[in-house]
Parts: C-alpha cells; structure tokens; sequence
C-alpha cells in the first residue's frame, strides 16, 4: 500500500479564489516590511526552497487526515496559506505579529489548519503534521508559537522563522532526504521535531500582504509558553 491516499479534487469556487489570488500575489517579499493577519503567504523551507503545501491526498497510515508536505516550486496554488490569531487571541486584518504570538495557518485551497497531533510521521517517524478542521472548527492543534533569533520585534518577510506547536512544543520541520514517491513525487515530508535548526527555519516566499496598522508597535501580543 502507498504511503498515501488520494481524496477528491477542490471544488470550483475555490479553484476561482486561487486563480485571484495568483493574479494579484506579489512575487516577491519585500524585506523589511511586516508580515500580518490576514495575509495569504507561501513559506519557504530556507535550507530546501521547497515552499509549505497541501492538498486533498490524505496519509494512508496514522491520523489519515490531509498530508502536508513541502513542494518544490513555488507556481503552485496549494501552497497559500492565510495567517489568523487563536480563538481566544483574534487578529484583526493587518496587525503586526509579535515575537512569540500565538498564530494559525488555514490552507486557502482546502480551509483546513495547520494541525500536529501525536501521530508518526509517514517517513521519518517524527510527528506528524496535517491539515484538520474547518472555518467552523479548530482545536490547539492548530495553534503554533512563532519565533526568530533576530532581536527584531515583529515578524517581518525576510525573517527566518520558527513555528513551535504550543500543545506539542515541537518545531515545524522538514528534510531534504525525506522525499516521497508516487503519487507526489519529489514532495518532502514535513513533519514536527523536538530540537529547532536550520531544518525548521521558514521565511515568507511570497503572497498577498495586508497593509501593516501601526507597524511600529507590537500589537498581536505574544505568549510566553515557550
């Protein structure tokens, strides 16, 4: 049996909404500008260049839920992903975000989170990272502590980041020499590991910003749970 299991294709409306968002994605981050909520962002993996992705193929093995991987170029409309704050911290549109914020990632195509979970991961039996929920449901599984080693306060394009799953404390992470077979050939594994280094470092590739509100202060405070 493969490693995976191919699900349905996304349904028409969202095929639209990609298609827009790719029409009007800058193509490039501009460096010193502020990362927000609200915006749609593709993140790279600094060591591979591969950028975060999903789709509807499911892990045949483990939780069985949508598989996350890395996918080598970044022209692929999957690999949107809309950053929101906690249920119980929102983050209105625009609003910096904080060293050590508590954040969401929501898969634009498909509007599952982010999600990691004491599951195995398919190759290289780290923990596993998938896409769950819905717009109508999300669990602290889907909640993620960024930081930086910069000394800079809020989370900017050019900063290599780390995302720490709050109820796991394992770091975001992905290997080159982890990559599947068929059917997503070339893809890596993504997966969540206990010690942070260059492997979970993530840098915003490009996407669509939403206009900074008061850029200068730190206004999606963060949490200390680190």
């Amino acid at each position: 049996m493969g490693l995976l299991a191919c699900r349905s294709k996304a349904g028409l409306a969202f095929a639209f909404a990609l298609c827009l968002l790719v029409c009007f994605s800058s193509q490039g981050a501009a460096d010193n500008e502020p990362v927000t909520c609200g915006s749609t962002v593709k993140l790279s993996h600094v060591k591979s260049k591969h950028v975060l992705h999903s789709h509807e193929v499911s892990y045949s093995r483990g939780s069985q839920q949508q598989s996350v991987t890395a996918f080598p170029t970044s022209d692929d409309g999957n690999s949107y992903w809309v950053i929101h704050g906690t249920p119980d911290m929102p983050c209105p549109s625009g609003q910096t975000i904080a060293k050590k914020s508590a954040i969401r990632l929501q898969h634009a195509t498909t509007r599952k989170w982010l999600h990691s979970h004491k599951f195995q991961s398919p190759l290289t039996s780290q923990q596993e990272v998938s896409a769950f929920g819905s717009d109508d449901s999300t669990d602290g599984g889907d909640i993620w502590i960024i930081s930086w080693g910069t000394t800079g306060k809020i989370w900017k394009q050019d900063t290599k980041v780390k995302l720490q799953h709050r109820d796991t404390s394992m770091y975001l992470a992905s290997y080159e020499q982890a990559r599947f077979g068929q059917p997503i050939h070339g893809q890596l594994e993504v997966c969540a590991v206990a010690r942070a280094d260059a492997n979970s470092d993530w840098q915003t590739a490009e996407g669509v910003f939403m206009p900074a509100e008061n850029a200068g202060t730190d206004q999606h405070a963060g949490s200390d749970e680190l």
